[in-house]
C-alpha cells in the first residue's frame, strides 16, 4: 500500500465512453467552467472562482499526486478534460471520492460512469476496503448519483463544514465491495 508521501502513478481508466487520464495544469481552462459556475460551485467546499487564475493554482494543487491524491480528468474521447474524479487516502484502506463535471456534461451519465471505474479501480488495484463520499443534504443531484452507485448512507454530522455559504452539514455515504455484489 503507498503512503501519502508516495507518488502513485495513474492508469488511464476507459470506459464505454469515456477516457480518465490524470488531471494536468493544463486543463485549468476547460475546468474553469465548472469551477467559476456559481450554481455548480454552491456546494463544493469553496466558492466559485473569480479568474483562470484562481482555477490554475487550484487545479495545480489537484494535480500535484506527492499529496496523496488520485486525481483523474474525466474526458470524452477528446482530452477535453470535462470534470475530474478524486480519490484521497484518508488512511490504509479507506479512501475517499469526489467529483466535479461541467454543467454542459450534466445528464449524460457521465459522472456516474467515471465515479464507477475509478471506484473498481479502488477496490480492485488499490487494497482499498472502504470508499466514502461526503455530500451536503441539500446537493441532492449528488446524493442520487451516490445512491445509483449503492452508496449507503451512514451518518449524519451537523455544522461540519464552514463554507463560502456558511455553515454546512454533511451526509456521509460508504461503499464496501460488498454492497456491490451482483450488480
Amino acid at each position: 500500500m503507498q503512503n501519502q508521501n508516495t507518488v502513485p502513478t495513474l492508469p488511464v481508466i476507459k470506459t464505454d465512453r469515456l477516457v480518465l487520464r490524470a488531471i494536468r495544469a493544463d486543463d485549468a481552462a476547460s475546468l474553469h467552467v465548472a469551477l467559476s459556475d456559481e450554481a455548480l460551485m454552491t456546494w463544493w467546499s469553496s466558492g466559485p472562482h473569480a479568474d483562470l487564475s484562481e482555477s490554475e493554482d487550484y487545479v495545480a494543487i489537484n494535480a500535484r499526486q506527492e499529496n496523496g491524491y488520485r486525481c483523474w480528468a474525466i474526458t470524452a474521447q477528446d482530452d477535453v478534460a470535462l470534470g475530474w474524479v478524486i480519490l484521497i487516502e484518508k488512511r490504509s484502506g479507506v479512501q475517499e471520492l469526489g467529483y466535479i463535471l461541467r454543467r454542459d456534461s450534466w445528464g449524460r451519465g457521465y459522472a456516474s460512469e467515471a465515479a464507477a471505474a475509478v471506484i473498481d479501480y479502488a477496490f480492485e488495484a488499490l487494497d482499498t476496503r472502504r470508499v466514502f463520499a461526503d455530500v451536503d443534504p441539500d446537493n441532492a443531484a449528488s446524493i442520487e448519483l451516490l445512491k445509483r452507485l449503492h452508496f449507503v448512507a451512514e451518518g449524519h454530522l451537523r455544522d461540519e463544514w464552514e463554507t463560502h455559504i456558511g455553515l454546512r452539514d454533511s451526509l456521509i455515504f460508504g461503499l464496501l465491495p460488498r454492497d456491490r455484489e451482483g450488480v
